[in-house]
């Protein structure tokens, strides 16, 4: 199976929302009222997933902190984390469970460069077997750090709650009633995700909660 379309420029993006813009008057009416899309590229590896897992449940001011807890101790490559035991990675900050989810990711031995190359359902499949990254973060990462185009994270809130106003829905979609939706849009998931994020703010600014 071949990896398929990779967003890497801000051209790529650009295409791929003319394209879902054309399919569906909806999409387009929601891309004009919010303007360009962004590329949201970043780096893949095993800090991006790491920095994932110290995020999780977690205001973006305390992940921020926690992370530069461990970019200070010099603890951010599997070498490093496995060198320190689970309650070294407590007094840095880690609750129990993320320092556990954090000796998992080091000691599951998943191959960065190999993954670049893998089908989408194999990076999801890879990345899911590892204890603490959940299918969200995984497709997350696809996205954002592999620049899978045709990626979806119909689990996140934020996307689900774009999708409610773009298409005028009684309530917000389930997970599995989103991904679903998200068919239409192939091959060009993953810009109909950027396209719901950014929605998704504009909407909050619109009506004042930010």
């Amino acid at each position: 199976m071949s990896v398929g379309r990779i967003v890497e420029t801000d051209a790529d993006v650009a295409e791929g929302a003319a394209w879902l813009a054309a399919r569906d008057p909806r999409l387009a009416t929601a891309l004009a009222a919010c303007g360009p899309l962004p590329l949201r590229c970043k780096p893949d590896g095993f800090a991006e997933l790491l920095s994932a897992i110290v995020s999780q449940q977690v205001s973006v001011a305390s992940a921020r902190a926690l992370w530069a807890n461990l970019e200070a101790a010099g603890v951010t490559t599997p070498e490093t984390v496995l060198r320190h035991s689970q309650d070294d990675l407590r007094t840095l900050g880690l609750s129990r469970q993320k320092a556990r989810y954090a000796h998992a990711l080091a000691d599951a031995g998943i191959d960065y460069d190999a993954l670049r190359q893998a089908p989408d359902a194999e990076v999801i499949k890879t990345l899911t077997a590892v204890t603490g990254i959940g299918v969200w973060t995984a497709e997350i990462y696809a996205m954002f750090s592999l620049g899978r185009a045709d990626v979806f994270a119909p689990g996140d809130l934020a996307l689900q709650e774009a999708a409610k106003a773009i298409y005028d829905l009684p309530e917000r979609p389930t997970e599995r009633a989103l991904r679903a939706m998200a068919e239409d849009w192939s091959p060009w998931r993953a810009v109909a995700a950027r396209l719901f994020f950014t929605y998704y703010r504009h909407i909050k600014q619109r009506d004042g909660i930010i």
